[in-house]
């Protein structure tokens, strides 16, 4: 375990986090500025790909975080039986979910009841698969649908706010499980389906397309939201959620309705729209 994520431990995380909200928001031209240019410098951002590619143009940090594609940019893939990748990012891990546990690095995992909050909800999962996918600070930061859905349920899960980097996962127990999350519940053509937008140090928040920002409010207990009867159906490939700094999404598929990519693996850079895996049967 590095130092820093040994110092993580101890930071006030909630704190930081709110720090980091008040700069991302902030319309100061010194401010917003200086953290565009840090990060599109430090990071080596493709502002070409942005659907206003001028870094000035942005009245917040925040907003340039959260910048749209040109259209064009990124496509799914054309084969109506292809689950697509949900962000652009890293493949964190991926594979089959083993007795209802999910790999997180070696030496370290973690159940998909701690990860959902609920037994109930988990039981379709056991032995299903998943996919973590790692944003870092110089992807695009909005994720999308793997397949069409209708929303059936939120639940705000409460937590830490630990580094999601390469050496926290390798090193801090059931990370993705002890952060802070927003678990999003879809009903498929083929069953059900799970997006977990995972929160992370210095993420300042999650926002979706049908209810605005979710995290924060901070909470102590897990908050449910059921959708059921808004009737709220998102196309494949649709814009579902953001994050408002740099964290993880992880994808839940039940056992037996689809294959994962062969080229996936950890570490793969992967991009909006590619294939994630293919419908069976």
């Amino acid at each position: 375990m590095s130092p820093v994520t040994a110092l993580t431990y101890v930071l006030p995380h909630r704190f930081l986090s709110s720090i980091a909200r008040k700069l991302a928001y902030s319309q100061h031209p010194g401010i917003k500025q200086w953290l565009i240019d840090t990060v599109i410098q430090k990071f080596g951002v493709d502002m070409n790909e942005a659907a206003n590619p001028d870094p000035d143009a942005y009245p917040s940090f925040n907003a340039f975080f959260t910048r749209a594609l040109r259209d064009g940019v990124r496509v799914a893939d054309a084969d109506p039986r292809a689950l697509v990748m949900p962000a652009d990012g890293h493949i964190s891990q991926c594979g089959p979910i083993e007795g209802g546990r999910i790999f997180q690095a070696k030496g370290q995992s973690f159940t998909v009841e701690e990860l959902l909050g609920d037994a109930a909800s988990a039981l379709p999962y056991a032995d299903g698969l998943f996919a973590t996918v790692y944003l870092s600070p110089r992807d695009y930061h909005r994720v999308h649908m793997p397949c069409a859905g209708h929303l059936v349920e939120t639940v705000h899960v409460p937590g830490r706010l630990f580094s999601v980097g390469a050496d926290a996962v390798a090193s801090v127990p059931r990370v993705f499980a002890r952060n802070e999350r927003l678990v999003c519940h879809f009903e498929t053509e083929f069953g059900p389906m799970v997006q977990v937008m995972v929160g992370a140090l210095l993420v300042s928040g999650v926002e979706t397309v049908w209810s605005g920002i979710e995290i924060p409010a901070y909470g102590d207990r897990i908050t449910r939201k059921d959708w059921r009867e808004q009737n709220i159906y998102l196309q494949r490939f649709a814009e579902m959620a953001r994050f408002n700094y740099g964290s993880t999404v992880i994808t839940l598929l039940p056992p037996g309705v689809a294959e994962l990519s062969p080229n996936l693996h950890a570490e793969s850079p992967v991009r909006l729209g590619e294939r994630l895996a293919t419908l069976v049967g």
